[in-house]
């Protein structure tokens, strides 16, 4: 079975390996797809989005992620079951948005059997000791159960609902993600006019369209992007530093007058 992988590890060190061998050792014949270990340190909401926005393209799969700014503390490791598959991680919020992308949860566990573990479980690095075993046992087919015991799905914790109000003629809506592209996506869904309307984003003139050539070069188009949310960017060039936004900003999209 696969396996994905997505944390916030970089690859300066060797965190990254260790996993991969951690699955290695337990289950040899996995294959591991690494997602990506470029989240910002500790960046949940990133790590979420990334992750909720990834795993509808990959194949049934255990979903390993690791954001995990509360290690060691009491905050809980889990596996949820999905009709798409299963989410391994902490329970921060990283891990609610792809089981909904994946169908919702029907059933939680939380990772307390220590057969599951490494021999040995550090404070400081549950996805070598936790989470990177337990996904190689239920990669090899062992029933979360297992695990540990059940939660309650209502239990779980939830990061906060981005913010979105419109109106007419005006959309304001909060930056969830900023690519290396400089694109600024948002949690919005809908376009605030019809393709081809001049708006303004902020103080800045930007044009609605489909593509990115929709804009002059070095201009502002706002469309929806690959992932199905209101995007603004620029063409050819980064649309976060036109803006001076990042995630957790809110930008105000109106027509223009």
């Amino acid at each position: 079975m696969w396996i994905s992988f997505t944390t916030d590890y970089g690859r300066l060190d060797g965190f990254v390996a260790a996993c991969h061998g951690a699955i290695a050792r337990i289950a040899p014949e996995a294959r591991v797809i690494d997602v990506t270990h470029d989240i910002p340190p500790g960046d949940v909401a990133r790590g979420a989005v990334v992750l909720a926005q990834t795993v509808g393209d990959l194949p049934t799969s255990v979903h390993v992620a690791v954001v995990d700014p509360g290690v060691g503390t009491a905050r809980r490791p889990i596996a949820l079951r999905t009709p798409g598959g299963l989410l391994v991680g902490p329970d921060n919020g990283l891990l609610i948005g792809a089981a909904e992308a994946l169908g919702g949860v029907i059933a939680a566990v939380e990772l307390s059997n220590p057969a599951w573990h490494a021999p040995v479980v550090t404070r400081t690095f549950h996805g070598r000791d936790i989470f990177a075993p337990v996904a190689a046992r239920l990669s090899a087919g062992a029933p979360p159960a297992d695990a540990g015991p059940p939660i309650d799905p209502a239990d779980l914790t939830r990061l906060p609902e981005p913010e979105v109000t419109a109106g007419a003629g005006w959309l304001a809506a909060e930056v969830i993600s900023v690519d290396r592209f400089g694109n600024v996506q948002t949690a919005a869904k809908s376009l605030p006019a019809p393709v081809g309307t001049r708006v303004h984003v902020g103080a800045a003139a930007a044009v609605v369209g489909e593509t990115f050539a929709d804009a002059p070069p070095g201009e502002l188009v706002v469309l929806v992007d690959s992932a199905g949310l209101v995007a603004v960017a620029a063409n050819g060039a980064p649309a976060d530093a036109a803006l001076g936004v990042r995630p957790g900003d809110v930008v105000r999209i109106t027509t223009a007058r």
